[in-house]
């Protein structure tokens, strides 16, 4: 098979950098109406006016209301990230690096966008319930990612003992963050990490 043209590779990254576009501005706008009429009182129908597309297209980009709040971008910049790390890099470094590649270059606005983002899922029960399943989801990666790494089998105990290892210091980090509003997300997660490849010494 013959390679894309420049020109059909150019038009296919416009077109994948405006789909994103328009799928932060749809989270974005949404968030605002969350936050001043509340996430119940929001419907689809207000959100897709608001950003000026059909309700049909915003399914398009989001597979429910709840997803606005529950998913995001930045999972999968990470997760690619963390695979083009040095093969030499042990997990916890190639996540450590990865975190200061996506989560460091974050403006103040998106910064915001997620700190609120995980207000709500933590507020509101429907999106309490959702987040355990994301959480499920994400530890499900974070193991395969563990095991491409080490070069071990993603259903070794040890590989999952990891993953989960990754993600209670992260989330613990993350938590930190709600609670004090002055501190910075990234500087916490990395802070998180290395206590972690420290051995957790305080």
């Amino acid at each position: 098979m013959s390679a894309l043209s420049p020109e059909i590779e150019r038009a296919t990254g416009l077109r994948e950098r405006k789909k994103a576009k328009t799928r932060a501005a749809i989270q974005h706008e949404a968030l605002r109406l969350f936050r001043e009429q509340g996430y119940q009182a929001t419907t689809v129908e207000q959100i897709a006016a608001i950003v000026e597309i059909a309700p049909s297209t915003f399914f398009r980009y989001f597979r429910a209301k709840e997803d606005l709040v529950l998913t995001d971008e930045y999972d999968p910049l990470i997760l690619e990230a963390v695979r083009s790390q040095p093969a030499e890099y042990s997990p916890i470094q190639a996540v450590r690096s990865a975190l200061r590649a996506v989560v460091g270059g974050l403006t103040d606005e998106e910064r915001t966008d997620m700190r609120e983002r995980a207000e709500l899922a933590l507020a509101v029960p429907e999106l309490r319930a959702g987040m355990l399943d994301q959480l499920a989801k994400t530890l499900r990666q974070v193991t395969d990612l563990v095991a491409e790494r080490l070069g071990w089998p993603a259903d070794d105990f040890g590989v999952y003992t990891m993953a989960g290892a990754f993600l209670g210091v992260m989330l613990s980090a993350e938590l930190y963050w709600l609670e004090h509003p002055g501190s910075d997300l990234f500087a916490l997660l990395d802070d998180a990490l290395a206590r972690l490849e420290s051995g957790l010494g305080l």
